[in-house]
């Protein structure tokens, strides 16, 4: 039996527990998905290393990168320059100070699929604000 996604190719540059279950279910439904890890994650990341880890990142396969090496930055270009999407829940500033934001990475495979998630969007006030769920909650009760 196929399933749907089995022709895409995803690159999954996300972290903590949003952007890895969004992937997981492109994995699951197929898709060869492969997890970027930033090198510093590895010692200091526990969902990548805990009880979960083979829930959030099964399917899945992974390779562990310098983001802040030129050489890192550009094998994530190769991968995207053959992939069909790209998945990543950076602060907008990371991503663009990284060299692997959207506009460059279309500029490489005009047909790419990138999707971003963050807590608090793309542009307004907070933007370069981190989200996670302990921060809307504490937010959502400051504001009652």
């Amino acid at each position: 039996m196929s399933l749907p996604l089995e022709p895409y190719t995803v690159i999954d540059l996300t972290r903590a527990r949003s952007g890895p279950t969004c992937v997981r279910q492109l994995a699951d439904m197929g898709a060869e998905v492969i997890q970027i890890s930033a090198r510093e994650d590895t010692e200091g990341d526990f969902v990548r290393r805990g009880f979960d880890s083979l829930n959030l990142h099964r399917n899945k396969r992974s390779l562990t990168l310098d983001l802040k090496s030129p050489r890192g930055v550009d094998i994530i270009k190769r991968l995207a320059a053959k992939a069909d999407v790209v998945v990543e829940n950076f602060r907008p500033d990371v991503k663009h100070r990284l060299g692997i934001d959207y506009e460059t990475l279309s500029k490489i495979n005009p047909r790419l699929i990138y999707a971003s998630i963050s807590g608090f969007g793309q542009t307004g006030p907070y933007r370069d604000r981190p989200g996670y769920d302990q921060i809307a909650q504490g937010m959502g009760v400051s504001c009652r």
